[in-house]
């Protein structure tokens, strides 16, 4: 059992290492599709604001088109004023006059604010045009980067899988199952030694006589309390130990049914 265990020890470190870089290329592609999806925002943004630069740009020309109207009813009232021959008519058509003229420095007040609307429009399609161009050469250079990236951790998860097929051979295959589980759960601790009557995994105390079943090391034994495989081991450094329960804790307790060997 002392030689499964070595090499327990030695597989938790191979598929903790191979979890986190399978991880970490699912998570590449997400860096990608958050930038497509910010500069397909940014694309919309500038589709709307052309459609609201045309509008603008159409009702800038119906006040243009209203205001050379007022213009010439103006003008063609002020022609009239020659021809009149009562004060009635005269106050008439003054009044016509300057409705016209009123209704002129209205339109000419909405052209100015139209135009100056046209304007800001148009600076905010070109910061817009600008954002897009540099979203997009950020976005290409994310996309090499990540291709670079994807090949290393493809090649490092290769050789991983490929120490791993080594080391498994002739190992029992239902407690490389479980095993594997425990390590996805335990952040990547799935075997610890025992010290005294204490799992050092967990830190919670176990029967002596349940010690004493690991110690014989006939069957692999789990514990009752985090489900990691245990192991007696007589000379055990403090390092060591912390080194192979760094993630565990009181947190760590779950139910063994998951892991029923019968």
């Amino acid at each position: 059992m002392q030689e499964q265990y070595q090499r327990l020890r030695k597989l938790q470190y191979i598929l903790f290492e191979k979890y986190k870089v399978q991880d970490e290329i699912k998570d590449i592609p997400k860096v990608i599709e958050t930038n497509e999806q910010v500069l397909e925002r940014s694309k919309e943004r500038y589709l709307e604001q052309n459609r609201r630069l045309e509008r603008a740009k159409d009702k800038l020309k119906s006040l243009k088109i209203r205001l050379d109207d007022a213009e010439r009813a103006r003008e063609g009232y002020e022609k009239q004023m020659d021809l009149i021959s009562t004060q009635k008519e005269y106050e008439a058509l003054d009044k016509e006059i300057k409705d016209a003229s009123e209704k002129e420095q209205q339109l000419r007040k909405e052209i100015l604010s139209e135009e100056k609307h046209v304007e800001e429009l148009i600076s905010e399609i070109e910061d817009s045009e600008e954002l897009i161009s540099s979203q997009e050469e950020d976005l290409q250079e994310h996309r090499q980067q990540m291709e670079e990236e994807l090949s290393v951790k493809q090649s490092r998860l290769r050789e991983l899988e490929a120490e791993e097929k080594d080391l498994v051979v002739d190992m029992d295959e239902e407690i490389l199952f479980k095993f594997e589980r425990i390590i996805k759960s335990k952040s990547g601790v799935g075997i610890v030694p025992i010290k005294e009557i204490v799992c050092t995994g967990c830190h919670m105390q176990l029967s002596q006589q349940f010690v004493n079943e690991v110690r014989e090391g006939v069957e692999y034994q789990f514990c009752p309390y985090c489900s990691r495989i245990l192991f007696y081991e007589d000379a055990k450094t403090e390092e060591t130990i912390a080194a192979d329960i760094e993630a565990g804790s009181l947190s760590d307790l779950v139910d063994m049914d998951d892991f029923d060997l019968n």
